[in-house]
């Protein structure tokens, strides 16, 4: 069944679906509104640990396509497949947001960028930091790879789900040794 929600600056209630999946991270949680994934997020970011073993797969058919769509691409991207992502996406944020959010998409899987790099490709060179305030919003994990981003200095900075989730994305990857 749906979950009514409101949108951050929204007055109207808003139906979204959501379906929770298992993944070699943890468990995410894939949520859609009728025009595309909302939200892509671990639900066990602090262990990344497989927290739910007997539940794998969809629990139920979902009520927008958009949801069933990115858990069949996720469960494909831990597969092994390094196709880029192609679920429409619907996530709320300002219009910078955006930006970095499109600039992340374009990172090539099994490579990274740093803040400054991310910064520079939005053409905003002097926002490092907004970027990362960005790319630490993204409600779109994996999906919109923001665990592509790391320090100028090549060291594994924040993220959301942890460093060491991170860590295992990258290296799942390719793009580090673990």
């Amino acid at each position: 069944m749906p979950t009514a929600i409101f949108r951050t600056g929204d007055t109207r209630a808003e139906r979204l679906d959501r379906l929770r999946m298992l993944t070699p991270i943890g468990e995410v949680e894939l949520a859609a509104s009728p025009a595309g994934l909302r939200s892509c997020k671990l639900i066990d970011a602090a262990t990344g640990a497989d927290s739910h073993p007997a539940r794998h797969g969809q629990q139920r058919r979902p009520a927008y396509a958009h949801v069933a769509r990115a858990s069949r691409e996720l469960s494909a991207y831990f597969a092994g497949d390094r196709s880029p992502f192609s679920v429409a996406l619907d996530p709320p944020g300002t219009d910078f947001q955006r930006a970095v959010w499109d600039a992340l998409r374009e990172i090539p899987c099994g490579q990274t960028r740093s803040y400054a790099a991310l910064a520079r490709a939005i053409c905003r060179p002097a926002a490092v930091r907004a970027v990362g305030r960005a790319n630490g919003a993204n409600p779109l994990w994996i999906i919109v790879p923001c665990h592509r981003v790391i320090g100028s200095d090549g060291s594994l900075t924040g993220y959301a789900g942890g460093v060491e989730v991170k860590r295992r994305l990258l290296a799942h990857e390719g793009s580090i040794l673990c």
